[in-house]
């Protein structure tokens, strides 16, 4: 039964706090102006909620800008390999471009589905 009461007692206290702010004007006044200051505080261009926001694309981008780097860091280590070792260079060339020397036969082993 406290639980029924302190909804009554609830329900009052925001009824009363209600008639004090239709009586108090300052009270009004200052609570109104907090509100609109809060709002603008979270919502302007310089706000809070802007600068979160640019702060998670801020990460996304260092992330890849990390991701580039390592990649590039990854092509030059692969490019100086293939400066002078033929084989590495005939290794890239049938694995990723599918070439073959002459006169060899290529098979392709399809799956089955």
């Amino acid at each position: 039964m406290s639980g029924f009461l302190d909804t009554i007692r609830k329900k009052a206290d925001l009824r009363a706090l209600l008639t004090k702010l239709r009586t108090n004007k300052r009270l009004s006044l200052v609570l109104i102006l907090g509100f609109a200051l809060l709002l603008y505080v979270l919502f302007n261009s310089q706000g809070v909620l802007p600068r979160l926001r640019l702060e998670r694309e801020k990460k996304a981008m260092i992330e890849k800008i990390r991701r580039a780097e390592d990649e590039q860091k990854q092509l030059q280590e692969q490019s100086k390999a293939l400066e002078g070792d033929k084989k590495a260079i005939e290794k890239v060339a049938r694995e990723k471009y599918g070439m073959v020397r002459e006169g060899e036969k290529v098979y392709k082993v399809v799956p089955k589905k």
